[in-house]
């Protein structure tokens, strides 16, 4: 099912300024990497967001979504003082992990080892 475009305005909303209260709570970096905002996905009644973060070089995966989900309240407070003028409810917020990026860098090293000519399959006349 394709999004609204209330939805799609909706996210852009939350993600504006998710990524603010991310840089402002320094939940930007977690454990020796950067945590990012990938996508925000929002229920056709607006009532529900799903949080795409995506981790890059994050020693623990686990324990920074963990944290994360320990400051939930914390960052939906925050995110309500902000966008109070212009949505009448913030929504249920879910975070997943996603891993779109640690499939690219599988699907590159991949990619590397088929186009490395191997001794074995090189024909010698």
């Amino acid at each position: 099912m394709t999004e609204g475009k209330r939805q799609k305005q909706v996210a852009s909303v939350l993600q504006a300024e998710m990524n603010e209260i991310f840089t402002k709570l320094g939940m930007n970096m977690i454990g020796g990497g950067m945590v990012s905002i990938a996508a925000i996905k929002v229920t056709p009644d607006l009532l529900e967001a799903r949080i795409y973060l995506s981790m890059f070089q994050v020693t623990d995966k686990e324990a920074a979504m963990k944290r994360v989900n320990d400051r939930a309240w914390e960052i939906k407070k925050l995110l309500a003082d902000k966008v109070k003028s212009q949505l009448r409810r913030i929504p249920v917020m879910h975070y997943y992990l996603d891993d779109t990026l640690d499939y690219v860098f599988k699907m590159e090293e991949v990619f590397k080892n088929l186009n490395t000519p191997s001794s074995t399959t090189e024909k010698k006349d």
